[in-house]
């Protein structure tokens, strides 16, 4: 039982989904889980497991930004002995030609958080997605008639940062856009030798300044949800 989720040895599944909004992740259970069962409610972080298409999946809340995801996914894959790791998660484009609600997959995260600088001495390591998750889903979403965009995308460890145009610099050097989690989850998931990926859906544009509200990215931004619990299953 671990600190932070508290659940028993054998309430997590192999394949867990990671949505930062943990009524996401209520949400999640409540219309795609057959038989699910909430396993913890620490801080209002909800966890659930129940099946889908029968095989047995679970979904967990994080929270947002690094500190937050590192916390939970630690736990996931040290604990828990969680497999495949998968984020559900809202980011904000930065290319004119990505729009809201359109389908990405990170395949690689770059980020101007410190942690991995500190855990790396300095050095530079490049986070990336697990190959078969991302091809799986890539081929999942194209069979349900979506075509996500793949590529690069920003983990940044400030929402609100001091430097409203440095988004710019970023899609510059070619990324899609901008979220707070991926760099760790697919640290840790090198780390402990598990598979991860993220799936994002488009919420907000810095080249647009469109935007969707709140209780849309709570609950209606369900492709990205189809597409991951697929790649889970599959």
């Amino acid at each position: 039982m671990s600190i932070h989720i508290a659940a028993r040895p054998g309430e997590i599944a192999e394949a867990v989904l990671l949505p930062g909004d943990p009524l996401r992740a209520k949400f999640i259970a409540e219309n795609f889980l057959a038989g699910a069962v909430q396993y913890t409610a620490v801080r209002n972080i909800f966890g659930y497991t129940g099946a889908y298409r029968g095989k047995k999946v679970s979904v967990q809340g994080t929270g947002m930004g690094i500190p937050s995801i590192s916390i939970y996914a630690n736990e996931l894959f040290r604990d828990y002995g969680v497999k495949r790791a998968i984020r559900v998660g809202t980011a904000g484009s930065i290319r004119e030609n990505i729009k809201i609600r359109d389908l990405v997959i990170a395949m690689s995260a770059s980020t101007d958080s410190g942690v991995n600088s500190i855990r790396f001495g300095g050095r530079n390591f490049a986070p990336t997605a697990s190959f078969n998750l991302l091809k799986t889903a890539y081929d999942t979403a194209l069979a349900k008639g979506w075509l996500p965009q793949v590529g690069n995308v920003v983990c940044s460890d400030m929402f609100y940062t001091e430097d409203p145009e440095e988004w710019k610099l970023w899609a510059k050097f070619g990324a899609l856009a901008v979220e707070m989690e991926t760099a760790e989850l697919y640290t840790l998931a090198a780390k402990y030798d598990r598979e991860a990926l993220t799936i994002l859906t488009i919420s907000d544009s810095l080249v647009s300044h469109e935007a969707t509200t709140a209780e849309e990215r709570q609950i209606s931004f369900t492709q990205m949800m189809e597409v991951a619990l697929e790649t889970a299953v599959s």
